[in-house]
């Protein structure tokens, strides 16, 4: 069986599976960034950290308040990197591993609704959904440096459905 608990009917399953693509998407995205050493390794980190996260909610909690600062810290660092790139909403695009990036940061958000989801059947300790949220923004921001590195720009889209401001 490719995975023990597949057809349990509780929400921690879809969780798991949820964190499992994640992550497998973060190593994909590792395999694409070798020539930025300092994504490279920061997606190794989190590569590990998914399956950390995947396993907090079914056994021991695998997320600490120093692994919630390094993810902080790791986003502050991009976001400093990226600033005037990011003042608008930009379309997912650019480089094969800027659009992996940005599945990265889908799959996080959707780790997050699953979250929320097994949250209605147990009670689950905040830090996991702080360090879930934010490791979307952070996928989002690796996204647009890498993006910038390669000499791509951010194509900024302009919502007709909603009243957006400059962020």
């Amino acid at each position: 069986m490719c995975y023990p608990y597949m057809r349990e009917s509780i929400s921690t399953v879809d969780f798991e599976i949820r964190t499992d693509s994640l992550t497998t998407r973060i190593g994909l995205a590792a395999s694409l960034t070798k020539d930025i050493s300092v994504i490279y390794n920061d997606l190794l980190y989190l590569c590990d950290m998914g399956y950390n996260l995947n396993g907090s909610v079914r056994g021991r909690i695998g997320i600490t308040q120093e692994d919630l600062n390094r993810l902080s810290t790791m986003y502050d660092f991009y976001r400093e990197q990226v600033k005037e790139s990011i003042e608008t909403f930009v379309l997912p695009q650019g480089t094969t591993a800027a659009c992996v990036l940005h599945t990265c940061r889908s799959e996080a958000k959707k780790s997050v609704r699953a979250l929320h989801k097994v949250s209605t059947e147990q009670k689950i300790p905040r830090i996991l959904f702080d360090y879930t949220h934010l490791l979307a923004n952070v996928f989002f921001v690796m996204a647009v440096y890498v993006n910038k590195l390669h000499g791509v720009e951010e194509i900024p889209h302009i919502s007709i459905c909603y009243d957006v401001t400059p962020m």
